[in-house]
């Protein structure tokens, strides 16, 4: 299981679930020429931790803020198999957004905040400096994805790969 960002053309976008199943069904080179260019970034099952890096640290502006498109963030478009989770939709305006917040947030002030929860209990030195390792890493990987994303005017189309 895998959380899954793809950068899709605005004009390339369809809001048909049928569409977007496809989309992640497609190997990387079909993907690439439908879409005339690809960018995509993964996040492994701790997606849920990842979104609370960006959602957990003050102000707490979750609501309306950016950080919280960042992962989970976007318009539902429900699968057709009801069991399956729904795909996530940013239009390149809100993707442009995500980019600027990610470009412009402090990878250690997001840390800070969100360390506790996602370190266990009295964590060794190794444990807490592998665990901040891995999320700067997504982090950056993120920043790099939104902001070439952001710079092609780009949609992000999301789904949770079972």
């Amino acid at each position: 299981m895998y959380f899954h960002l793809r950068a899709v053309p605005p004009p390339a976008l369809r809001n048909s679930a049928n569409w977007l199943r496809r989309l992640f069904e497609d190997d990387w080179e079909t993907v690439r020429q439908r879409l005339d260019r690809h960018r995509e970034e993964m996040l492994d099952r701790n997606y849920l931790d990842h979104d609370f890096l960006y959602t957990g640290a003050p102000p707490y502006d979750t609501v309306d803020g950016p950080g919280t498109d960042v992962v989970l963030g976007g318009r539902a478009v429900y699968h057709p198999d009801p069991t399956r989770p729904p795909f996530l939709l940013l239009t390149a305006a809100e993707a442009d957004r995500v980019a600027t917040y990610l470009e412009s947030t402090d990878f250690t002030y997001l840390w800070d905040f969100a360390r506790k929860t996602l370190l266990p209990e009295r964590a060794e030195a190794d444990t807490e400096s592998q665990t901040r390792a891995a999320f700067e890493s997504a982090h950056q990987d993120l920043t790099a994805f939104y902001s070439e994303t952001a710079r092609y005017g780009d949609a992000v189309v999301k789904w949770l790969v079972l």
